[in-house]
C-alpha cells in the first residue's frame, strides 16, 4: 500500500510539473507574440530636427515621444523626433545667415548653427518676413497647429478703470490714450524680435492710418511705446506691478502687447497683481503656431515631417495644448484650459489684414510690404541715428514722374520730408547736394551741416524747398567719397552713422576721380571700428546698379533701386532703418 501511495505521489508529481511546464508554455508563446504587437516593426534611427518655440515644444516633445514609441517609421527604419525650445528670432537669425541675408533688428547666426528639419515658429509673419529678403526660402506646409489670441496686458486695478471687463476696448481708444498723456504707462517687446510686438504694432498702425493726422499720430505712439521697450518677453514681464501698493501699480508697466499664452503663464505663477487680457477690437494678427518644412530637407525626413504634422492633428494634441495655455488651430480651447476672463471662444482666427479663406494661417494675406513699412518706420521713430542725406540735382531730375504732375527732384524732396517728420530731437542730420560744378568745380553743396535736430529742424525744413534740379551732370564718386569722410570725421558711439544718396543716373563727371581711385579711398579710409553706412536709393531706369553694389561692398550699407519713383517712399523708410548686421 506504502508503494502504491508512493507511486500515486510521482504520479501526481509528474502531472503539476507538466501542467506547469504547458502553462509556461502558453505564457511564454502569449508574451512572445505581445512584444511582437507593441514592438516597432522597424529598425536603425532616423533623426527628425524639430525647433519649437519655447511654450509649445513640451507638447510637441510629449505626442513625438509617444508617436516615437507606437512605431513611427518610414520605409523601415524608426522615427525619432528631436524637439528642441527654441525662440524665434535665434532660429530666424540662422536661417537668414544660412540664406546670406540678414533681417531687420535680428542680426546674423555665428555660423555654428544648423537650420532644422522642421520650424514650428510662434507665427507666420517670421516667414513672411524671410520670404521678403530670401528668394531662396520657400517652407512647406505652413499650417497652423496652435493659436494664441494677441491681446492688451494690462494689470487688473489698471484694466478696470478702461472698462474692464465689462466694456470692449479698441485700437483707436488705446491709440488716444498712449499719444495724449493719459498717464498709461506702455511697453512693448521689440516688434522687429517678437511676434506679438509685431502684431500690437500692425493693430495701432492700422488706428493710426484712420486718423486725420495719421503720421503725426503713428509717429508719437511708437515714440511712446519705444520708451517702454524690452528685448526680452521676460525682462517686459517683470515691469509689471510686484506689488498692491497703489503706488507701485502706479509706477509699473500699465499696457503691453503680448499672448494670450503669456497672461496665462504669468497668472499661473499666482503674481500680487494678476495681470487682465483685454482682446481688443478689430482682433490684432494672432500667434499661429505654423508647420514649416524649411527647404532642403531630405526625402526620408521629409516623410518623417508629414508623419508628426498628422500627430499634431490629434485629440491628444489638443489636449496638452491647453494645459500649456494654448488654444487648437481653429481658437478653441479643450477642458484644461486656463482661460482668462472674458475670452472669446474661438478666437484669433479672423485678423483684419488676412482676406477670407486664403489659407490656413494667420498672416495669410497680409501684405509684406506693410510689415516691411511698419518695422522700418519703428527702427527710424525709436532709433537714434546721424545722418547725411545728399540729393542728386542734376538735370535728369527734372523728368516728370508718369501719372503724376511733379518731377523726380520734388517727389525726392517729399520723400526726405516726411523722413525727416519721423526722426525725434535724438537725431543729428545734415544735408547736400550734388550734380557737377555746384561750387566751383567741386559737384557738391552743403545746405545744412550734420547737427542735432533739436536745434536746427527748422533750418532743415526751410533748406529742402530749395532742392532744384540744376542742369548738370552727375558727380557720383566724387560726392560719394567726400560724403563719406565727413560722415566719419564725426562719428559717433551707439548711433548708426550713415550716409543716404539719393541719384537719378550714373557717374558722370569727366574731371572727377575714377571709379577705381573711388573705391581704392574707401577701402583706406574703412574702419570696422567706427562703421558707416553707405544706403543708395536709385530712381529709375538709367541708374547703375553694378556701379552702385560695388561701392557698398566696400563700405556696408545697401542699394535700393525703383524704376517708378512714385516708390522712393518706401524703399526710403526701409533703406535708413537699414543698421549694421550684428553677429549673435
Amino acid at each position: 500500500m506504502s508503494g502504491r501511495h508512493r507511486n500515486r505521489g510521482r504520479s501526481h508529481g509528474v502531472t503539476a510539473v507538466a501542467a506547469a511546464a504547458a502553462l509556461f508554455v502558453v505564457v511564454a508563446g502569449a508574451w512572445l507574440g505581445y512584444q511582437r504587437l507593441v514592438q516597432p516593426a522597424c529598425s536603425g534611427e532616423l533623426r527628425l530636427r524639430v525647433a519649437a518655440t519655447p511654450e509649445i515644444a513640451p507638447a510637441v516633445q510629449s505626442v513625438a515621444d509617444q508617436w516615437t514609441r507606437d512605431g513611427a517609421a518610414v520605409e523601415g527604419v524608426c522615427v525619432v523626433a528631436q524637439v528642441d525650445a527654441a525662440q524665434p528670432v535665434d532660429v530666424a537669425a540662422g536661417v537668414a545667415t544660412q540664406h546670406g541675408v540678414s533681417l531687420p533688428g535680428v542680426g546674423q547666426a555665428s555660423g555654428s548653427d544648423v537650420p532644422p528639419d522642421v520650424w514650428i515658429a510662434d507665427s507666420s509673419t517670421w516667414l513672411l518676413r524671410l520670404q521678403s529678403v530670401a528668394s531662396g526660402f520657400e517652407p512647406t506646409n505652413r499650417a497652423s497647429v496652435a493659436r494664441s489670441p494677441v491681446v492688451v496686458a494690462m494689470p487688473e486695478p489698471v484694466a478696470a478703470k478702461v472698462g474692464w471687463p465689462d466694456t470692449k476696448l479698441t485700437w483707436t481708444a488705446l491709440l488716444k490714450q498712449i499719444t495724449t498723456g493719459s498717464g498709461l504707462r506702455t511697453g512693448i517687446v521689440e516688434p522687429t524680435r517678437d511676434a506679438a510686438g509685431l502684431s500690437g504694432l500692425l493693430s495701432l498702425g492700422q488706428a493710426a492710418n484712420a486718423s486725420a493726422d495719421a503720421q503725426q499720430s503713428g509717429t508719437k505712439a511708437m515714440r511712446a511705446l519705444a520708451t517702454g521697450r524690452s528685448q526680452l518677453r521676460d525682462d517686459l514681464l517683470a515691469r509689471f506691478p510686484r506689488s498692491a501698493d497703489p503706488a507701485a501699480i502706479a509706477s509699473a508697466l500699465s499696457a503691453a502687447s503680448l499672448s494670450e499664452e503669456d497672461v496665462i503663464a504669468y497668472n499661473a505663477k499666482k503674481p500680487p497683481i494678476r495681470l487682465a487680457a483685454i482682446y481688443p477690437e478689430p482682433a490684432p494678427l494672432s500667434l499661429d503656431y505654423p508647420y514649416a518644412v524649411l527647404p532642403g530637407i531630405q526625402a526620408a525626413q521629409g516623410k518623417a515631417a508629414q508623419g508628426l504634422f498628422k500627430v499634431l492633428g490629434t485629440d491628444a494634441f489638443r489636449d496638452r495644448l491647453g494645459e500649456q495655455g494654448l488654444r487648437a488651430p481653429d481658437g478653441t480651447f479643450t477642458p484644461g484650459f486656463a482661460a482668462p476672463q472674458g475670452a472669446p471662444s474661438p478666437a484669433g482666427t479672423n485678423p483684419p489684414s488676412a482676406t477670407p479663406n486664403s489659407g490656413g494661417t494667420a498672416a495669410a494675406g497680409l501684405d509684406p510690404v506693410v510689415v516691411d513699412r511698419a518695422l522700418s518706420s519703428w527702427s527710424v521713430s525709436t532709433q537714434p541715428g546721424r545722418l547725411l542725406a545728399v540729393i542728386d540735382v542734376s538735370g535728369s531730375m527734372k523728368e516728370q514722374v508718369p501719372g503724376t504732375n511733379v518731377n523726380r527732384e520734388q517727389v525726392t524732396v517729399q520723400t526726405a520730408a516726411r523722413g525727416l517728420s519721423l526722426f525725434d530731437d535724438t537725431w543729428e542730420v545734415g544735408l547736400w547736394t550734388f550734380s557737377t560744378n555746384l561750387v566751383g568745380s567741386r559737384p557738391w553743396r552743403q545746405l545744412v551741416p550734420i547737427g542735432p535736430l533739436s536745434s536746427q529742424r527748422d533750418e532743415l525744413q526751410k533748406a529742402l524747398p530749395l532742392v532744384v534740379p540744376s542742369n548738370g551732370d552727375t558727380g557720383l564718386y566724387d560726392t560719394t567719397l567726400a560724403a563719406y569722410k565727413t560722415v566719419q570725421e564725426g562719428w559717433q558711439a551707439g548711433r548708426v552713422n550713415s550716409v543716404v544718396l539719393f541719384t537719378d543716373g550714373k557717374n558722370e563727371n569727366p574731371g572727377g576721380i575714377s571709379q577705381q581711385r573711388l573705391l581704392s579711398e574707401l577701402k583706406k579710409a574703412a574702419d570696422p571700428e567706427r562703421p558707416i553706412q553707405m544706403v543708395i536709393l536709385g530712381i529709375g531706369k538709367d541708374v547703375n546698379q553694378d556701379e552702385l553694389k560695388a561701392i557698398v561692398k566696400v563700405t556696408g550699407g545697401g542699394v535700393f533701386v525703383t524704376e517708378d519713383p512714385s516708390k522712393i517712399g518706401d524703399i526710403f523708410l526701409k533703406a535708413i532703418a537699414l543698421r549694421p548686421p550684428a553677429t549673435r
